[in-house]
């Protein structure tokens, strides 16, 4: 009879994540516009508790800044944030792919492979929710095989702050696609065992993500993006 409340809070806890996430991304919320608490509260009928829990979460993701005596805003990145993020990613996921390139069992690779085709599979059909889970389910693959728990850690509390921007580039034409083309690539590093290649192919790759986020942003902010950077190829 416990459980009960604890299961409906989840599950209202989780819908209200859903709203805003989805909000943010379709560009219904905008950077640095308020979230409001009351409206919430009115639309699923519950206290604001588990409303400011949900705003922390979102907070901890870099959907939202909490703002003293303001409230929750949506977070507005700069390119700056952006070239750090992926200056940083870039050495840790190369690092973890240089060791998983010898650690990585032939099962995994071969549901590396698997995935890498349901990826195909959702870049043609277009779904980039499903892709952005999907494509996480392949990095945290390798990223585990590497066997550092605290890399791991790094990795995922650095990536998590920027799950808005990241599923938002992938929005770009093209994009899903060369994700798939990268993969493929990584893919034949770790079937060769190649640590130092799987380790420059991530790193060169982090580094196109890093431009296309900020072409990502500026589409956002309604300025000009460059669709010949969707044409770079990755040479490894």
């Amino acid at each position: 009879m416990k459980k009960k409340p604890i299961e409906r809070h989840q599950t209202l806890r989780e819908k209200i994540l859903e709203t805003i996430r989805d909000a943010i991304l379709r560009g219904v919320l905008k950077p640095g516009e308020k979230v409001a608490e009351p409206e919430l509260a009115e639309r699923f009928g519950i206290s604001r508790t588990p409303i400011r829990e949900a705003f922390r979460q979102l907070e901890s993701e870099g959907y939202l800044t909490v703002i003293p005596r303001k409230g929750a805003v949506v977070t507005a990145l700069s390119e700056r944030d952006v070239k750090e993020f992926y200056a940083i990613k870039a050495i840790l996921e190369g690092y973890a792919a240089r060791i998983a390139a010898k650690n990585l069992s032939d099962k995994e690779i071969e549901r590396l492979e698997a995935i890498n085709q349901r990826l195909q599979q959702l870049a043609d059909e277009g779904d980039v929710k499903a892709f952005y889970r999907t494509h996480n389910e392949f990095h945290e693959l390798f990223i585990r095989a590497a066997g550092n728990q605290k890399l791991a850690e790094l990795i995922n509390q650095l990536v998590i702050k920027f799950n808005r921007p990241r599923m938002a580039s992938l929005s770009l034409p093209g994009r899903m696609q060369i994700s798939v083309n990268e993969h493929s690539r990584l893919l034949e590093a770790f079937k060769n065992r190649n640590g130092e290649q799987a380790d420059n192919l991530v790193r060169k790759t982090a580094s196109l993500g890093g431009q296309l986020l900020i072409q990502s942003m500026a589409q956002e902010e309604g300025r000009a993006v460059d669709a010949a950077q969707l044409d770079q190829v990755v040479d490894v």
